[in-house]
């Protein structure tokens, strides 16, 4: 077999490519990749019997009279506060941009190893392609290759990443992050007025555009790329996988929006598993705090509990 190669992360070690690894066949998955003291993978038919909720944008930001846009506000409350997370259908995102930026992803990460490894992170910086936050030669890794990358706000855009990025993967990712931010904010206005918070957009004030990966943010939009299963998350102590609905975003609250919301919302535990016939490919969008800010409950929702179950915390740039 030939020898894996290697990647320089940002932190400075060196860890093998898992595409590259992936091309071959391994007599046993080499050690940094195993995690003994994960749940066992549920695949299938023995998942239990529960579907994630389905939200209708469309039916949120109805105009008609009626009780359509209340249920509908009701379902996502009700989806934030007992899951987590909930699939968004009738989002009104342009399919061929959709389709489009999925084509793009699918491009670059099918383009040979030397090509890729001009967009490697950088040491000290977790941004570019390459693995999550590597930090120690024996640390246990993902089974996974990255491609991180700020794109909003423009001002925090790396000058050797994203502008030399190739032109129609560049221009795709710019209208689909513009696109994705623009959900987002919808999106937060509709939980503010599904918890009906007194002070009016605050939770936009509170953040930004997409970030590297961190479970710590605020709202987290998931495409598909394919349609290989593999995200689960955990629900009352069991793994329930997501099976992606056709033209739908996977939404995930996150830990800001725990404590923004004083726990009425749920940022979950999730987990990301591994097909052995087929890659999975998916591209995250994560809407989170400005660096330095300083998160707390919002003041109505703390006066809602009549207590503060949550405790502010201050997010810092290596959040």
């Amino acid at each position: 077999m030939e020898t894996a190669k290697l990647l320089k992360l940002g932190n400075g070690f060196s860890v093998p490519n898992v595409q590259e690894l992936a091309k071959h066949t391994l007599a046993e998955v080499p050690a940094r990749y195993i995690c003994s003291d994960q749940d066992p993978v549920i695949i299938g038919a023995s998942v239990i019997d529960q579907r994630v909720p389905t939200i209708d944008l469309q039916n949120l930001l109805s105009p008609e009279p009626g009780n359509c846009r209340k249920l509908e506000l009701d379902n996502l409350h009700s989806a934030c506060k007992e899951w987590g997370f909930f699939q968004l259908v009738n989002h009104g995102v342009d399919t061929l941009l959709v389709e489009n930026v999925k084509s793009e992803i699918e491009k670059f990460f099918n383009l040979p190893m030397n090509d890729k490894a001009k967009y490697g992170q950088k040491e000290g910086d977790a941004e570019g392609f390459g693995q999550h936050l590597v930090q120690s030669d024996d640390q246990r890794l993902d089974w996974a290759d990255l491609f991180f990358k700020v794109t909003l706000p423009h001002h925090t855009r790396k000058p050797y990443l994203f502008p030399e990025l190739h032109i129609p993967l560049r221009e795709t990712l710019e209208s689909y992050s513009s696109e994705m931010n623009k959900l987002a904010m919808i999106l937060f206005d509709m939980m503010e007025k599904a918890l009906q918070v007194v002070e009016t957009k605050i939770m936009k004030r509170l953040v930004i555009g997409l970030t590297p990966h961190s479970d710590f943010g605020g709202l987290t939009i998931l495409l598909h790329v394919n349609e290989v299963e593999g995200l689960q998350i955990r629900k009352e102590g069991k793994w329930i996988s997501v099976k992606p609905l056709p033209n739908a975003f996977v939404v995930n609250i996150g830990d800001v929006l725990e404590i923004l919301t004083n726990g009425i919302y749920r940022s979950i535990e999730h987990r990301a598993t591994i097909n052995s016939a087929k890659k999975r490919l998916s591209i995250a969008t994560f809407h989170d705090p400005k660096p330095e800010s300083e998160i707390g409950p919002i003041s109505s929702l703390v006066t809602l509990l009549g207590h503060c179950p949550v405790k502010p915390t201050s997010v810092g740039m290596s959040s």
